[in-house]
């Protein structure tokens, strides 16, 4: 996929526009799977690609390359054999193999034969046209209508939604552990508030049975991230 990478654990998007590296991460855990995560590396990739449009081709051609000589781009000086110039020439690659090429003998023009090759050179560039073409997606992507809009994709989980590979219950928060060998266990649900420490309540399996104990720390969860967003609101 154009500009998206598969990760072990996600996707990776990264686009370079002009020098710029655009680069963003999508885990399968913090949007709920491949699929959820592969729609958001996509929309987000499309975003940049509409956005971050490449440069046109003429600005492109007015790069000065690392083996130019004359510190005008796309106009040379052709040597004698003994190595001097003999004349100046401008010379432009306007695409479906078309080139313009002029030249300008320093026995004809003088000194004026390198001003002359810059002129011609920018009379080239008048009839470059068009973006520079990156890659075939490139085009197609700025063109079509997002599938997507913002409501409809999968939002990102927060930390505390997000199940760890060591959760045993299936949900983010809630854990059953065993002190010791031949313990019955218990339920624990625990959630962290940055800056603040973390808030848990544990329900015993010898107590209430390990269906009850389970379902009540689900419960306790869910209540103490309710508490949680009611007292993130209310600090702001």
């Amino acid at each position: 996929m154009y500009g998206i990478s598969a990760r072990p654990w996600g996707y990776e998007v990264s686009l370079v526009r002009n020098g710029v590296r655009y680069a963003c991460l999508f885990g399968y855990a913090s949007y709920g799977g491949p699929r959820q995560a592969l729609r958001r590396a996509q929309a987000w990739r499309d975003i940049i690609v509409k956005e971050h449009p490449p440069v046109t081709r003429k600005e492109r051609a007015q790069t000065l390359r690392s083996n130019n000589r004359t510190g005008e781009p796309g106009v040379s000086s052709r040597l004698s054999a003994q190595g001097k110039p003999v004349a100046w020439l401008a010379k432009t690659y306007l695409g479906n193999e078309e080139t313009l090429r002029t030249e300008f003998d320093l026995a004809d023009w003088g000194h004026a034969a390198r001003t002359l090759a810059i002129g011609e050179r920018q009379r080239q560039l008048a009839r470059m046209v068009g973006l520079a073409r990156l890659h075939p997606a490139e085009e197609a992507i700025r063109t079509r209508l997002s599938p997507d809009d913002e409501a409809a994709l999968p939002p990102k989980r927060s930390k505390s939604e997000i199940v760890r590979r060591n959760n045993t219950s299936g949900v983010s928060g809630v854990q059953f552990k065993t002190p010791r060998a031949g313990h019955p266990g218990y339920w624990v649900a625990i959630t962290y508030t940055a800056g603040q420490g973390s808030v848990s309540r544990s329900f015993s399996v010898r107590t209430l049975g390990y269906d009850v104990a389970r379902d009540m720390a689900i419960a306790e969860r869910q209540q103490q991230l309710q508490e949680k967003t009611t007292g993130d609101g209310a600090s702001k």
